[in-house]
């Protein structure tokens, strides 16, 4: 394990958890990366990254967020929702801190910026805080629901302010993105990738889990179910509290190996699933940057998976280097080495040593295997395959069990009767809401941290 830090900033540390022996001819080194960031959070000094000009105020203006707010039709029925979008909106403009810029966009088939509507980013105060609460008396239901335009429109409000380096935005919706193609979503999110994150939250049953996924996938954030418009107020602000204490933005897990050895896959595995492997950019010879987003106070997980040329017993070698990295249009120059960890391979003939399998890798694969058989349960109850369904989330109560995470064993219970949990045998309820049956899928990629 190595550590960088910095006055003010917050402290990287990584750790590598693995078993580095491999029997003779073996090619696969696994490892769980923990990287762990201490001493940001709102105070303490400026956010990496940001320069003189652009901290200003007592604060600094380190922070941009946009908020976007489904008001389609659809969102006057039952007119609490639109009551509780207000209300959460409102409770999530009381937690922005002052000298944050912020937005509030009002997404139907196109995108409207309602305050402070000028096409620009107001900044946090006491008196735009109140005058942003005002304006959300304005919102109307009407029209249809767009996401791609409100994300465009977002980018379009953080791009007046390309000094701010922390840039998250909060979207909520009810519906189905009806009012443009799949292929105009899909445009929108890969233009505006890498440019900032978002959360994405689904307030009652009639929107899609995976077209949301698809977002806050690609943006490095996070989806989630609201079941009733109450719940919204407090959801966002803890959204926005989260967004608050981001300190360190766009930093990159930069993946050396040596010669013939080829990286496999990079998935953050906690808190939530993410496969990172596909969003590989070249960082110089043999080297790879996987983006992990905004950093404030917490630990994640990866999973790091590498294939090194075969060898003979005896023999040992570094299979990875592994960085965190500041890319140079964020450190002011060249990258910026956070931390840094090692992944070793050495060949053995001892059965013993060769076969044991890290706790912590075994772990996260268990956890990646939950999601899948949840995912694929639950389809398989969309398609009416109710012996395939008890089948996969059989299987998902048996692991959930297994490794101590109580908050998806429990969401099980909404949807399955469980018989017996450590054989994984399970009854598919009669009658099981679409909402229990949502609330499961949306939260089938949350894990839970090995125990140390």
């Amino acid at each position: 394990m190595a550590t960088l830090a910095k006055p003010n900033l917050p402290r990287f540390d990584v750790e590598i958890f693995q078993n580095e022996f491999l029997a003779d001819g073996a090619r696969e080194v696994n490892a769980i990366v923990t990287v762990t960031a201490t001493g940001g959070g709102t105070s303490g000094g400026r956010p990496l990254g940001v320069t003189d000009a652009a901290q200003g105020g007592a604060d600094g203006q380190s922070a941009a967020v946009v908020l976007l707010v489904d008001c389609s039709g659809s969102m006057d029925y039952p007119a609490s929702k639109l009551r509780g979008a207000r209300e959460a909106t409102a409770a999530a403009i009381d937690t922005i801190r002052d000298g944050v810029a912020f937005a509030v966009v009002a997404g139907t088939h196109e995108a409207r910026d309602t305050f402070p509507g000028d096409g620009t980013l107001a900044i946090a105060s006491p008196d735009t805080r109140d005058r942003a609460k005002e304006s959300l008396r304005r919102l109307t239901a009407a029209g249809g629901t767009a996401m791609g335009a409100w994300l465009t429109k977002a980018d379009q409000l953080f791009l007046t302010r390309p000094d701010i380096p922390i840039r998250h935005a909060i979207l909520l919706t009810d519906g189905n993105n009806e009012h443009e193609t799949a292929a105009d979503l899909e445009r929108a999110i890969g233009r505006v990738s890498g440019r900032f994150t978002a959360d994405c939250r689904g307030v009652g049953t009639d929107w899609k889990v995976a077209e949301l996924r698809k977002i806050s996938s690609a943006l490095l954030g996070t989806v989630g179910m609201v079941p009733e418009p109450s719940g919204l107020a407090e959801d966002f602000r803890s959204m926005m509290a989260g967004a608050m204490g981001k300190q360190v933005a766009d930093v990159a897990l930069r993946i050396w190996t040596p010669a013939n050895a080829t990286v496999k896959f990079v998935k953050q595995v906690a808190p939530a699933l993410e496969d990172l492997t596909a969003r590989r950019a070249e960082a110089g010879p043999r080297a790879g940057d996987y983006p992990t987003g905004s950093w404030g106070d917490e630990s994640r997980d990866y999973h790091v998976c590498v294939e090194v040329p075969a060898a003979s017993v005896g023999n040992e070698m570094l299979a990875a280097r592994i960085s965190l990295v500041l890319p140079p249009s964020v450190s002011g120059g060249t990258p910026e080495v956070l931390s840094q960890g090692l992944v070793k391979a050495f060949w053995t003939d001892d059965l013993a040593s060769s076969t044991r399998i890290s706790p912590q890798v075994a772990h996260y694969t268990g956890q990646a295997e939950l999601a899948a058989s949840i995912q694929e349960g639950m389809e398989a109850h969309r398609l009416g395959d109710v012996h395939r369904a008890t089948a996969k989330l059989g299987a998902a109560v048996r692991i959930a069990h297994a490794s101590g995470n109580e908050g998806t064993y429990k969401l099980l219970q909404k949807v399955v009767d469980v018989v017996d949990a450590k054989e994984g045998t399970v009854r598919f309820r009669n009658h099981v809401s679409k909402a229990d049956a949502m609330l499961v899928e949306t939260e089938s990629t949350v894990t839970v941290r090995v125990k140390k």
